[in-house]
């Protein structure tokens, strides 16, 4: 079945395009741009005014399944991945069994193409059970599907599995997405360390202990190549620590957040957990240099740190509940309305940081464009649609979402996968 989208300004920094146009779609594949098209029989989209994006990427998603399906499923992950616009997401390990080998790897990938409407791409832990003894079988995972490594939750332990990791990596060309944090400087942290938390009196997690495990990793890099994707960079020194990575010619990248774009640590005076997260919410300058890190190209990705809890856990007290909050159904549109909207970022760079760059870090053949052979997944998105977050409407099963309530100028509307729409 063809598909015919219409007249929608098909934003596509890979090829430079950005211009009012048709796309068709044939066989899940992009088969033709340009103006007036028409094939006999083929579905039509109307997207006068709407913006037309390759299919948006998030590289970073918890989705729990196996092990804790009362938190998220795989079809309910991919489901809130479809509303928020997102066509492929990437499964971070941290399930129960372990993703850290073959099997798992395969039950995921098996799981999501009967279930899931987005495609679903399993990431592998980097050693057995994340305990940093034992590096996993990285080979036979990658032809299992895994399209990258990582203990997020966690950081890489041991220097030196993360050295025979990076070798192997150099073989495989797959990422390694490493969770910087120093667990002993971390403590029993459950917020930034700052003056404003220890006078509300929560236990803190300093600067360093994202900054020395980002620095450790850099050094070790440096000795024995390869690539190193950081997680959810969050303060203002992890920015100088990647910034020069960078000018020294490193293979670094890195991501940021939603929460730590747009929220910082004085929402934690309500004591709310949902506002619990790790790496915890910063200072008001820390927030400000990632959004200025973003736009410069010094941190290359939006990825949401899709973390989903039951309402219990989250109701817990501050001190005991759970790190993490959901991102899939609202990143777009609240990038866009308080990012975008404000010329903070270009459109372009949104469309960089939310698709292309994903796809080219995590090697993603066919997606992050909209060129001519490449796969037919799109991102409808309407730059008016007026929104009220409102987490009761979520497909996700969790609703813990720091952003209930807020409003936003700008969503996604229609998402589709191979030519076929799925939201």
């Amino acid at each position: 079945m063809s598909l015919i989208i219409k007249k929608g300004r098909v934003v596509d920094p890979a090829q430079k395009l950005n211009e009012e146009t048709d796309l068709l779609i044939d066989g899940g594949k992009v088969v033709k741009i340009g103006k007036n098209l028409s094939v006999p029989g083929a579905e039509t989209v109307d997207a006068k005014g709407l913006l037309v994006f390759p299919g948006l990427i998030d590289m970073h998603v918890h989705l729990r399944e196996p092990g804790f399906e009362y938190k998220e499923t795989i079809a309910s992950g991919g489901r809130a991945a479809a509303a928020g616009g997102f066509t492929s997401i990437a499964a971070m390990p941290n399930t129960l069994p372990m993703n850290d080998n073959e099997g798992i790897t395969s039950f995921i990938v098996d799981k999501a193409a009967a279930e899931s409407p987005v495609r679903v791409f399993p990431i592998s832990a980097v050693s057995r059970e994340q305990e940093g003894k034992e590096l996993v079988e990285m080979g036979s995972i990658v032809e299992a599907g895994a399209v990258a490594f990582s203990e997020d939750g966690f950081p890489i332990r041991s220097p030196l599995i993360l050295r025979r990791a990076l070798e192997f990596q150099k073989t495989l060309g797959k990422i390694i997405i490493e969770h910087a944090e120093d667990l002993v400087l971390s403590g029993e942290g459950v917020a930034h360390a700052s003056a404003f938390t220890y006078k509300l009196g929560l236990k803190g997690i300093p600067f360093s202990s994202e900054t020395a495990a980002i620095a450790r990793d850099i050094e070790i890099l440096r000795e024995f190549g390869g690539k190193i994707h950081f997680a959810h960079l969050s303060s203002r020194f992890s920015v100088e620590l990647v910034e020069r990575a960078k000018r020294d010619g490193l293979q670094v990248t890195a991501e940021v957040t939603p929460h730590h774009l747009l929220l910082n640590e004085d929402l934690l005076s309500t004591y709310s957990p949902l506002y619990k997260t790790k790496p915890p919410l910063r200072e008001e300058k820390d927030r400000l240099s990632l959004v200025d890190a973003l736009a410069k190209g010094i941190i290359d990705v939006i990825a949401t740190d899709h973390a989903p809890h039951s309402q219990d856990e989250k109701e817990l007290e501050f001190d005991f509940a759970p790190f993490g909050v959901i991102g899939l159904e609202t990143a777009a549109g609240l990038i866009y309305d308080r990012l975008v909207s404000t010329k903070l970022i270009s459109l372009e760079r949104f469309v960089e940081v939310l698709s292309l760059n994903p796809a080219k870090i995590l090697g993603l053949s066919g997606k992050g464009t909209l060129a001519v052979g490449s796969d037919g997944d799109v991102t409808l998105f309407d730059p008016e649609k007026s929104v009220v977050v409102d987490c009761e409407r979520f497909q996700s099963l969790a609703r813990n979402t720091p952003f209930q309530g807020w409003k936003a100028k700008g969503w996604p509307v229609m998402t589709f996968v191979a030519g076929r729409r799925v939201f």
